[in-house]
């Protein structure tokens, strides 16, 4: 982190910082030293801790017209995709700092927005990719175990996606045919996740990063962000538009939620008992959810899990499997995983 203002400078001169309060707290000061020895002038904007249209305008409102060469988005995957589209809106260049390896969002020029429940209202995208992801490890490990299992669970499903949207003929998020090498990319980053897992969790514990840990991260941050937006997405990803129209479910972390939304693509995939176990133990290990009382669902009823299923199955995603599936094919796949 200390090293942020060379790397700033390579961009630009003047900045805008967003980060949270508790963000603040943690390397405002660092950003703010490091960026002043290089000669980038840095001001810092507070994050509401909400990715909402409202959130968005608000901040490009406060730049008006001192318009900054580069915007520094700080924090999780909130604060960050906020930071995308402001830095689209007001055309700045993007720095994305991760303090969590909650998701692959730090990579990626895709922004999920949500209304101030919670509740997934669209996508945007900024212009490109950001012209700097900066990860510092000795700050993502002091974050609590939920968030890294979060982007475990985001960093998973990359692989089963891929391989459905190149098996359907589907596009990725630039509209173009999934090249092999995201492929091999998403396979990478699977079997990453798995070896390293158990041993970067021990690390967290300890507080000291060691080389999983390190590998993990990568895998979560850098290697699932490559692989999706080359590779495409499928069902796990559909699924948080029907799990986001769920209150307590709603409030899940993103990666808990494609984590579940995994479940149910592989019951739709027709995947056999053993594989299901080995999955399901992972899971286990890793601290993903198995049933959607995890997410935060209160209840479970017949109502609940068809809602789910009957938004979901609008979701352009879901469109990228290989077989046509509708919302009676996602409600029977819930109810054998909550059966399970």
């Amino acid at each position: 982190m200390s090293h942020i203002g060379k790397e700033l400078a390579r961009i630009g001169h003047s900045a805008v910082l967003i980060a949270d309060r508790r963000v603040q707290e943690i390397c405002g000061d660092v950003i703010q030293q490091s960026a002043s020895a290089e000669g980038v002038d840095l001001t810092v904007i507070p994050f509401a801790g909400e990715i909402t249209y409202e959130e968005i305008a608000r901040i490009v409102d406060e730049i008006g017209n001192s318009k900054p060469e580069i915007i520094i988005s700080a924090g999780g995957g909130k604060t960050i995709d906020t930071g995308k589209i402001v830095a689209r809106d007001t055309g700045a260049a993007f720095v994305s700092v991760p303090t969590v390896a909650s998701n692959d969002s730090p990579t990626s020029h895709i922004a999920v927005i949500y209304d101030k429940d919670h509740k997934l209202v669209g996508v945007e995208e900024n212009n490109g990719n950001p012209e700097l992801v900066l990860v510092d490890t000795d700050i993502i490990i002091k974050a609590p175990i939920e968030l890294l299992s979060a982007g475990v669970g985001d960093a998973l499903v990359k692989a089963f996606e891929v391989e459905q949207c190149i098996s359907a003929g589907g596009k990725n998020v630039f509209g173009a045919t999934s090249p092999l090498t995201a492929l091999a990319l998403a396979r990478a980053c699977y079997d990453t996740v798995r070896e390293h897992m158990i041993v970067a969790y021990r690390a967290h514990a300890t507080g000291e990063t060691n080389e999983s840990f390190e590998a993990l991260v990568e895998a979560c941050v850098l290697m699932s962000g490559l692989a999706f937006e080359s590779g495409g997405l499928s069902v796990s990803h559909g699924m948080t538009r029907g799990l986001s129209a769920i209150p307590g479910v709603a409030s899940a972390l993103h990666g808990h939620q494609v984590a579940y939304g995994l479940l149910v693509q592989l019951e739709l995939e027709e995947r056999d008992a053993a594989f299901m176990d080995d999955i399901r133990a992972f899971y286990r290990d890793a601290k993903l959810p198995l049933k959607l009382s995890h997410l935060g669902a209160d209840q479970i009823t017949e109502s609940i899990i068809q809602t789910i299923a009957t938004v979901s199955a609008e979701a352009s995603h879901m469109k990228k499997f290989n077989r046509e599936i509708c919302a009676r094919d996602i409600a029977e796949a819930i109810a054998r995983i909550e059966a399970a």
